[in-house]
């Protein structure tokens, strides 16, 4: 019976190591390759991208951008959008700066500003569903509260085990020391 219970347990900590490192891989790791991480939070790019989605953006030369690619925008200082472009504007008196007309693919009309060359943050390369919404509840209170206490939990959970068995073994070992004299 304890050996099976232990199996399950060792069973039970492995997944959910395994899940703590995708999770770090997803939203920390990405990062080191140059992959910037953004939650869609409105359904402007449905059925492209989900509401609740993670979408994975890579930096892209704006030259290269054409019409028809879906671009990660700055909208103000405090918001990113990602839409798709329908036209590529060159400026008029100035060739090196270029704009961008964008729309939603679920909108009816187009944005209603150009979008600079030097807002985009990049072009989305790939997306996981739902797990924005995750992502999302754990970064604000009181989810990131419930976040640090699952860890914390979950850590406990993890290396109680191995420390009471430790300490077993140490009081075994005693015991048969005494035993000896």
């Amino acid at each position: 019976m304890e050996k099976t219970a232990k199996k399950i347990w060792n069973i039970v900590t492995s997944v959910i190591v395994v899940l703590a490192v995708f999770m770090a891989i997803a939203l920390v790791g990405v990062r080191l390759i140059g992959f910037q991480v953004f939650t869609v939070l409105s359904g402007s790019m449905e059925p492209t991208y989900h509401v609740g989605s993670l979408i994975y953006v890579k930096k892209a030369d704006y030259k290269k951008l054409q019409s028809g690619d879906v671009i990660t925008f700055m909208l103000d200082e405090n918001t990113i959008a990602t839409h798709r472009i329908v036209e590529v504007i060159p400026d008029k008196t100035d060739s090196s700066i270029i704009r961008f007309r964008t729309k939603g693919d679920a909108n009816e009309t187009e944005d209603g500003s150009l979008v600079h060359y030097k807002n985009i943050v990049g072009t989305p390369i790939f997306s996981i569903p739902k797990l924005g919404y995750i992502i999302n509840y754990i970064q604000n209170p009181p989810g990131i509260y419930v976040a640090i206490s699952v860890g914390s939990l979950l850590l406990l959970l993890v290396f109680l085990p191995d420390l009471l068995s430790k300490e077993n073994k140490n009081e075994t070992t005693k015991k048969v020391y005494i035993k000896n004299k």
